[in-house]
């Protein structure tokens, strides 16, 4: 005879099985979801953008997702299987294909695929995603949003330094005014001090990248944390540690002195790395392009707004020339608490080198891109108004009294929605308590009633939540509530668009 006990632990091991193989929702690592209100948001300023590089005469174009691993650029890892930075797979013809690491490389391919039917100079914008195969961290994520603006074909700074007014402009039509700086550099004044200091061979190209990267963090971690990456190495406050460039001592200082060779003016700065560049051919002409361009700008409404600062170099090994980067320069707190510049919003650069590696000849290009999260970050930290006007207008809910009359509110719904007004009739099974509660929590402004009593007398009942929301705050009880029945009115069935639009006028 079998146990009772033995067949309730079977029982149970059973149902623990079934609840085990639910899958896991889960939200993988260095992903985000984004909701309504972060959409509108992101749409709204997106538009602006666009409003501004469409005024300077850019147009759109989109590249796919993904793109052959080769072509997307030799700065990314030379590995069998390149799946350092960026995620990669391969195809059944065993080609590599990786997801885009940014919008620049695949407009390279464009370009270059493209050639002989686009106008030159190209100028064009694009907007999308991009995806980096790194570890993930606060505010560092694996996917996010770039809007780019690119010059192809033309090889005079000119077209540089109006990078650097709409990159101003950008700025200016977010609400952004008196808050941020453009600032330019120059890569071949870079390059002037790697050949100082030895870097300059093709076999130096890792350490280069490496000495790049972490002037790039001269914002975040100062001077002396660049200082630890330019030699051994450095650990955070995490406790993750970064290998260095392995530089000595006085390697080190020759690159810091550079980074720090600003000065009160353009003509004071231009002097300063006159300086640090001495000796060096290349570097004698990173400086002449950025005086061309203080020069083009000297004089007009940006010469406060661009700014020459030789701090700025890029991350990636494919800039050429000059390079720039839009920072905003409103204190936030940083994690230990200080008051610190809320810091790069986006930037760009020349990169004569990445078109011409798909054709015979050079191919000059300018380009500038914005990070769209973050920029979407400095705007609601600073209430702007451009983003107030982003609210998502939720629904009017048409609710159900009565199933069998589905058609008939069918109608209501329909009404609404050939006059323009978001509307959807409540589809669930549930009473009218719990369709009032699904409509607040649609954020809906008003929602349509009509049972069998306003059905007889041709009318219906509109309820404003809204107002009936600050009533309810003033109303203690039950009672009070009942014989006042706050912001609810009968109108004619004929009545109910204006009636719609009368509540909504109210509340925009």
């Amino acid at each position: 005879m079998s146990n009772p006990d033995e067949k309730k632990s079977a029982g149970k091991t059973k149902a623990d099985k079934k609840k085990s193989d639910k899958l896991k929702a889960r939200l993988p690592r260095g992903l985000i979801d984004r909701g309504p209100q972060d959409l509108a948001a992101a749409n709204t300023m997106l538009e602006k953008i666009r409003e501004v590089y469409e005024l300077y005469g850019f147009e759109a174009v989109e590249t796919p997702l993904i793109e052959y691993t080769d072509a997307l650029g030799k700065f990314l890892p030379d590995q069998d299987r390149p799946n350092e930075g960026v995620f990669s797979f391969q195809d059944d013809d065993e080609q590599w294909l990786s997801l885009r690491y940014d919008l620049t490389a695949p407009l390279a391919r464009y370009v270059a695929e493209n050639f002989d039917a686009l106008p030159k100079p190209y100028r064009s914008y694009r907007s999308g995603w991009v995806f980096r195969n790194e570890k993930p961290g606060p505010g560092r994520f694996r996917q996010f949003m770039q809007f780019d603006a690119d010059t192809v074909g033309a090889a005079s700074v000119a077209a540089d330094a109006e990078i650097c007014m709409m990159a101003a402009d950008t700025m200016e039509a977010l609400g952004l005014s008196g808050q941020y700086v453009i600032k330019v550099n120059n890569r071949k004044i870079l390059d002037g001090v790697m050949e100082a200091i030895g870097l300059g061979g093709d076999d130096k190209a890792g350490q280069r990248l490496t000495v790049l990267r972490a002037i790039d963090k001269l914002d975040k971690i100062g001077p002396d944390g660049v200082r630890d990456l330019l030699g051994e190495g450095r650990m955070d406050v995490s406790g993750d540690y970064t290998k260095g460039a392995g530089l000595d001592e006085g390697q080190a200082a020759r690159v810091l002195a550079f980074t720090s060779a600003g000065g009160g003016d353009a003509q004071e700065t231009l002097a300063n790395l006159d300086a640090v560049i001495a000796g060096s051919e290349r570097g004698a002409e990173g400086v002449a392009e950025l005086r061309e361009i203080a020069a083009l700008i000297t004089g007009t409404d940006y010469t406060d707004k661009v700014v020459i600062d030789p701090a700025v170099v890029r991350g990636l090994e494919y800039y050429t020339g000059p390079v720039f980067e839009a920072e905003l320069t409103f204190p936030v707190t940083n994690e230990d608490g200080l008051p610190v510049r809320f810091g790069s919003v986006g930037g760009g650069g020349r990169y004569d080198g990445l078109v011409g590696r798909f054709r015979s000849e050079p191919v000059p290009a300018t380009g500038f891109s914005i990070g769209v999260s973050r920029l979407l970050a400095a705007l609601q930290l600073v209430d702007s108004p451009i983003l107030a006007q982003a609210k998502p207008q939720a629904p009017v809910v048409v609710m159900v009294m009565e199933r069998d009359r589905l058609a008939d509110y069918q109608k209501f719904v329909a009404a609404l929605r050939r006059a323009g007004i978001r509307a959807e009739l409540y589809l669930g099974s549930s009473g009218m308590k719990a369709q009032m509660k699904y409509a607040d929590r649609r954020g809906a402004p008003c929602v349509i009633i009509q049972g069998s009593d306003e059905r007889e007398r041709g009318e219906v009942q509109i309820k404003d939540l809204v107002e009936g929301a600050k009533a309810s705050a003033q109303i203690e009880t039950n009672e009070e509530w009942r014989a006042a029945r706050p912001a609810q009115f009968s109108v004619p069935e004929a009545d109910i668009v204006q009636a719609v639009r009368d509540v909504l006028a109210r509340h925009t």
